[in-house]
């Protein structure tokens, strides 16, 4: 192991986020094959403050229900400044311009207005419950943390693993158990993976459903532990990672009892509850839409032996069945999933063909086929192939290629929903392929001003693509963005309790003769 340090031009890195003018870097060679840049991107003249944003109320486009969002029209704004104005305040108009996506529109997105600027927190908060006494609905806000202004400083860590020339494996991980959660580093310390970062979304509260299990297609030594969430970004490594590629992918599960058919509409997860919506019949909407729980009536949901927590109670019937995919019982849900076998729950429609189909003895057919929504073609996973999926897609074959409205991060129709996660800096982790098919793993620190602002979706695009990635996408980031080298965390995620719990992991894991390392 090596740590050396470089100028930005040794590591292909000059210019590489639009949020940087200065740049310092160390490498470290960790294995044959696996790199760990870290580099920290400062700009000493940028100048953030701390800032009241005034809030507009909204109406989400697809419940109805009364909101808010952070900016809107110009007529909005002129309204709302003058209320400020006649109320003692020094308001501010700023434009926001749509970023650079694939699938929205160009110019202006909309208008903010905001009160006071100053060095500290606390000093916005006195202003703003004064603002707010008035009658106005606020945020205080970091505005280092807006895109259209240079961030102060970046830190962030490159993994870049060749696997022409590395002695093991890259894998997804989630712990051995798809309804837990793990630190990424206690992941990567079990298995004594050289890398590992978090990996997809997954669900973070009882009320939407089985925490820890994914929010997102997900698939662990070739068994799919959780569908898509309609078509989004998916890495894909086969062949214990020797190939590793980037691809908007779907998912279709089908249980069939002799002539009989019907379509499973989720794995390992609480029946009736999609997180991250995208599959048929669900409400409000059958899309993707990211952070959203959707609800869907007559749903039938597969447990795989991989989901060691209880089984959900509640209205519906399950089947449990054998290896063999024989049924051995039926009736109210609950209970466990038997060793080695698996558990069909239905609701509504689907609890009445579970009871009409699958009798004891029967032995039923579960039929899984995970495509390409690109080309249309089926991907056959092996033992030794793993996915991840997120969102979105940040490069397509070599260019920029943001498709944000498409996976579901924000709505160009509705500007109470997505802004935040997608148009200001966050914490952000990512994944890329390069020309040479080495694979990217990177993390980027946020919400620390002064320290780590983060990236928006488009300036993770930029620096992803200055890396030299030809296919990249957005994994989980926030307060889960995490990576871990040689089992140890070393970047500094951004919850206030420290690394958090994740529901799955990628892994780069050594071969010590004793084959891949364990799930």
């Amino acid at each position: 192991m090596t740590a050396v340090p470089v100028t930005a031009g040794a590591v292909s890195l000059a210019g590489a986020a639009p949020v940087a003018d200065a740049l310092s870097w160390t490498v470290r060679d960790v294995a044959p094959g696996v790199q760990v840049r870290t580099g920290v991107l400062s700009d000493p003249a940028a100048a953030g403050v701390w800032a009241v944003t005034v809030q507009a109320p909204a109406v989400d486009r697809l419940t109805g229900a009364a909101t808010w969002a952070p900016l809107a029209d110009r007529a909005w704004a002129d309204a709302t400044a003058e209320r400020l104005r006649a109320a003692g305040f020094a308001p501010r108009l700023e434009q926001v311009t749509w970023d650079r996506y694939a699938d929205t529109p160009r110019g202006t997105m909309g208008w903010q207005v905001r009160v006071g600027q100053y060095a500290t927190q606390t000093a916005a908060r006195t202003l703003n419950s004064a603002v707010t006494a008035a009658g106005f609905r606020t945020a205080v806000e970091w505005t280092g943390y807006d895109g259209r202004q240079p961030a102060d400083a970046e830190r962030v860590h490159v993994a870049v693993i060749d696997p022409a020339r590395l002695r093991g494996t890259i894998e997804v991980s989630d712990g051995g158990d798809a309804a837990d959660r793990e630190r990424t580093s206690a992941v990567a310390a079990r298995l004594g993976s050289l890398v590992g970062v978090n990996g997809g979304f997954f669900v973070t509260s009882d009320a939407d459903g089985v925490q820890g299990t994914s929010a997102g297609l997900s698939a662990v030594h070739g068994e799919l532990q959780s569908m898509a969430a309609g078509s989004r970004a998916a890495l894909v490594l086969q062949n214990g990672g020797r190939r590793a590629r980037i691809a908007g992918l779907s998912t279709t599960v089908t249980v069939r009892a002799g002539a009989a058919s019907r379509a499973v509409q989720g794995i390992n997860r609480a029946p009736g509850k999609v997180r991250n919506c995208g599959r048929p019949g669900a409400v409000p909407t059958a899309l993707p839409r990211q952070d959203v729980t959707c609800a869907l009536a007559d749903d039938l949901v597969e447990f795989t032996s991989d989901f060691r927590a209880p089984l959900p109670t509640g209205s519906g019937v399950q089947v449990v069945l054998d290896r063999h995919g024989v049924v051995v019982s039926g009736g109210a849900r609950g209970g466990s999933v038997p060793v080695g076998g698996s558990v069909l729950q239905g609701t509504g429609t689907a609890a009445g063909w579970l009871t009409d189909h699958a009798r004891t003895g029967r032995r039923l057919e579960v039929r899984e086929a995970v495509r390409d929504t690109a080309t249309g073609r089926r991907i056959r996973l092996g033992a030794h192939d793993s996915v991840v999926s997120a969102a979105p897609t940040l490069v397509r074959d070599g260019r920029i290629h943001v498709d944000a409205a498409t996976e579901g991060t924000l709505d160009p129709l509705d500007l109470s929903f997505g802004f935040a996660w997608s148009n200001t800096r966050q914490p952000r982790t990512l994944a890329g392929v390069d020309g040479r098919g080495r694979l990217l793993l990177v993390t980027v620190d946020g919400r620390q001003p002064g320290v780590s602002e983060g990236l928006t979706l488009t300036e993770a695009a930029a620096f992803m693509r200055s890396l030299g990635a030809v296919d990249a996408l957005n994994l989980d980031g926030g307060g889960s963005t995490a990576m871990a080298v040689e089992g140890a965390l070393v970047n500094t995620p951004s919850d206030a309790t420290g690394e958090r719990a994740v529901g799955d992991t990628v892994q780069v894991v050594p071969d010590t003769g004793a084959g891949a390392g364990a799930p």
